[in-house]
């Protein structure tokens, strides 16, 4: 495990090799029928929580592949190897004393408290501290069951994005094309400018058009290919939404990148 926490992909691929494996177009076709199974379900939940549907359908299928893939380690064996490391024992300790009060509670049995290597939990990978903050009992059985209770994993990432700040008029960013020029200085979160100003100074659409004239904030974020060839998009608050789920920005690029996919015409 502690192995495993020092190679995540994120790590080790170019952004083009993370996304050929995260969001291939079997993953979109899956995503897409999912989104019209539960469509009756999702709806309720959107309404409830602001979050757009195809956002939940995106991190639960970036996460675990649609449930397929949430690990099989125990998560108490886990987390107690994890706060032994060093590195980050801190952390982990504190999660291990908050996965057992999730089995105090009764809302999973310890023999199917499974779970990744690093401890993150169910159908949307919640680590302890997230399930006591955001999970949901949305079917009312009386338990949280984000392992195999699809209301309830569905409505804990909405509560999720939505208690950290999402903001359903807007969505997580798009593609850009840079200027020849263009300072590069001003590439970063940190250095946010409205849509229209960035228009000004020759930021476009990937295909060329110019920008929505909405006045959102957005911070210009660039990854690299294999090759060599640099990506670069414009990234508004929902995008940094996703960056308090998951710090990658390969992560929070997918996750919006899946979205748009599964509400593709």
């Amino acid at each position: 495990m502690i192995e495993l926490d020092r190679n995540q992909p994120e790590f080790r691929l170019k952004f083009d090799e993370y996304m050929s494996r995260v969001v291939n177009q079997a993953r979109i076709d899956t995503g897409r029928r999912l989104l019209q199974q539960h469509a009756a379900l999702l709806d309720e939940i959107e309404a409830k929580y602001r979050v757009q549907k195809r956002f939940i359908v995106a991190l639960w299928g970036i996460e675990t592949d649609f449930g397929r893939i949430t690990g099989n380690f125990s998560v108490v064996a886990a987390l107690a190897t994890l706060a032994y490391d060093g590195r980050r024992s801190a952390f982990f300790r504190k999660e291990l004393m908050l996965a057992l009060d999730i089995l105090e509670q009764g809302h999973i049995k310890p023999s199917a408290m499974k779970g990744s290597w690093a401890g993150a939990m169910g159908q949307n990978q919640f680590m302890p501290s997230s399930f006591h903050r955001f999970a949901v009992d949305h079917d009312g059985d009386g338990h949280k069951d984000i392992w195999g209770t699809l209301p309830d994993v569905f409505a804990s990432i909405a509560r999720y994005l939505s208690e950290s700040g999402w903001r359903h008029d807007q969505t997580w960013g798009r593609e850009v094309i840079l200027p020849d020029g263009f300072d590069r200085s001003l590439i970063g979160l940190p250095n946010k400018k409205p849509l229209p100003q960035w228009q000004a100074l020759g930021v476009r659409q990937v295909d060329g058009s110019a920008l929505p004239e909405r006045d959102i904030p957005a911070g210009i974020v660039e990854v690299v290919e294999r090759s060599g060839r640099a990506r670069t998009f414009a990234a508004y608050e929902d995008f940094e939404v996703i960056l308090k789920w998951n710090r990658s920005t390969y992560f929070a690029v997918a996750v919006g990148t899946l979205a748009d996919a599964l509400d593709a015409r």
